[in-house]
């Protein structure tokens, strides 16, 4: 309140007070005031009517602070007894007629007096009212438009375009934490007033500058006619805040990032918009920061459908629905089942059923492959034990990829897997690629030696195609290897055995067990006989097919056996 405001306040108090008491002396004056004038009249006879008065007005008064009307209860009373006093009395005495003048002139100015503080009550609500919708609309530090204001703006703008462009340019600051951490977070808000600053200098009046939270601003360039203007208005920007800013003794630059969305037209949705324009941010980041990119709705849906398709698998893994299938791994000699290769597949709720092939390198990406291959591991291994109850010697192939390889806790979980299955060591094949195993080679040598020392063999799948040499084979503790399909596939075309035999040859001669892969058909396995290849897999045997699927396939076999 100003301080106009405040005299008049205790001037209206001092004028209730005065009031109250004298409309309570009019009111006393019949009873207690008519005989002091008499002869023989005392000073006490004077003093306690006005004592009586006193109180019963600070009653008055102190109940008027909880009910206002109280203070008019007195003078409405003492019209009413000047009324009485003067139809019983044909008038009443000189004193008493001015009293009740001075009654009526209090309350006059009391009104008066009421009318000008409601007048300033008025005035300093409205004046309140101006700050708060300012506030409201207005961020405090840089003075500019916050994101109330540049919604409401923009809503205006994107109602009212007709035919014409709207712009909507996102500029955040690249390291402004570096800098609050660095320098301080004073040194931090001067760098934003600066930017705000420099934003409103590159902009046209009609065009709204705001500030939405933190170190990121957003730009709103309505009814352009030409889209190139968006972009010039954005490398300006950014052109401008690079120039040097003297902040204490510490000379900074700004470094920004911008992202643009033009639209064209009436209707759009401002959230639609600004999405738009943080997408094509957030690609100026992905491009190494320090330039202003357009939104690309083609680059966007490869966006949206990467966000998707990782929410897609995060929720398959959540709630299970991934399986696994089983490659049988036979016998040449016989072409029974001796063993199984654990493959995961993805049971998709609208895409049906998903080789590893769609999914696992996207996994690999989001660093779920451990989670998943140690799962698969468990799974696998629990349903091997079933197996092997039928089939004794019964083998488990499961492949490791490159991030199961490189976790610290890997031993730990295969043996923990180990002890919780019942799953004996000697029969669990742990496969990797040649590419996987060659990445380090010594790191790669460690850890298998590790996984072999729990009595689990290791396997070398694709063997061949990773640029190997015979002396990765006498570093690395391998049991088997693995024929590439490729290999497999050419001895058909090579009308011999060709690498196929070389390959054989080498494992034969570092004492590992071959098993060919890829298998497709029966020239190919008759041929492989011929190599004294003791194991293959592939469709020629069988597909990867569901546990309960390989369960009726064994009991069949020995069935044919006995």
């Amino acid at each position: 309140m100003s301080r106009t405001g405040k005299a008049t306040d205790v001037l209206r108090r001092v004028v209730d007070d005065a009031m109250i008491f004298a409309s309570l002396l009019v009111l006393a004056w019949p009873v207690f005031f008519d005989d002091l004038g008499r002869p023989g009249t005392t000073v006490l006879d004077r003093a306690w009517p006005v004592g009586v008065v006193v109180v019963f007005g600070a009653v008055v008064a102190k109940v008027s602070e909880r009910w206002p009307l109280a203070r008019y209860a007195p003078a409405f009373a003492a019209v009413v007894i000047a009324a009485v006093m003067h139809s019983r009395t044909g008038g009443a005495g000189p004193e008493l007629t001015w009293l009740i003048i001075v009654v009526a002139a209090i309350v006059l100015v009391r009104q008066f007096l009421g009318a000008r503080t409601n007048e300033g009550l008025i005035r300093d609500l409205t004046r309140q009212r101006a700050i708060m919708a300012r506030q409201a609309f207005r961020d405090p530090l840089t003075q500019l438009g916050n994101r109330a204001m540049f919604i409401n703006h923009a809503e205006d703008a994107l109602g009212d375009a007709d035919e014409t462009m709207t712009a909507v340019i996102i500029v955040d600051l690249d390291g402004f934490k570096d800098v609050n951490d660095t320098y301080g977070h004073a040194a931090g808000d001067e760098l934003l007033k600066t930017t705000a600053t420099r934003l409103n200098a590159n902009v046209r009046a009609n065009d709204t500058v705001s500030r939405l939270g933190g170190d990121e601003f957003v730009v709103l360039l309505p009814r352009l006619v030409d889209d190139t203007i968006a972009d010039t208005v954005a490398d300006r920007i950014l052109r401008d805040l690079l120039q040097p800013l003297v902040v204490g003794d510490v000379m900074l630059s700004i470094r920004a990032s911008a992202g643009i969305a033009i639209t064209r037209g009436s209707g759009h949705d401002v959230d639609e918009v600004l999405r738009e324009a943080d997408q094509a941010l957030y690609q100026a980041k992905a491009e190494g920061k320090g330039v202003a990119r357009r939104f690309d709705p083609e680059l966007f849906a490869r966006t949206e459908k990467r966000r998707l398709d990782e929410a897609e698998l995060r929720r398959a893994f959540a709630e299970r629905q991934f399986e696994v299938h089983y490659q049988p791994i036979v016998d040449l000699d016989g072409e029974h089942t001796v063993g199984v290769e654990a493959l995961i597949r993805w049971r998709h709720p609208e895409r049906g059923l998903l080789p590893p092939a769609a999914f696992l390198d996207l996994a690999e990406e989001l660093g779920m492959l451990p989670e998943v291959g140690h799962w698969v591991l468990q799974e696998a291994c629990r349903q091997a034990v079933i197996w092997q109850e039928h089939t004794p010697g019964f083998e488990l192939n499961v492949n490791l990829s490159a991030s199961q390889l490189g976790n610290p806790a890997l031993c730990d979980e295969v043996r923990e897997v180990l002890a919780t299955t019942g799953m004996p060591a000697q029969l669990l094949v742990l496969e990797l690629t040649e590419t996987v195993a060659l990445t380090d080679l010594g790191e790669s040598a460690r850890i298998l030696g590790s996984l072999k020392a729990l009595g689990v063999r290791i396997a070398l799948d694709d063997f061949g195609t990773g640029f190997s040499s015979l002396s990765h084979l006498g570093v690395l503790p391998v049991d088997v290897v693995k024929i590439d399909k490729s290999f497999v596939a050419a001895m058909r075309e090579s009308g011999g055995a060709s690498v196929a035999e070389a390959v054989l040859q080498i494992a034969r001669t570092f004492g590992l067990a071959p098993v060919a892969e890829g298998v497709e058909d029966a020239v190919q396995a008759s041929r492989l006989r011929e190599l004294d290849c003791a194991q293959a897999q592939g469709y020629h045997f069988a597909k990867p097919m569901p546990a309960d699927e390989l369960t009726d396939l064994l009991v069949r076999q020995a069935a044919v056996k006995s």
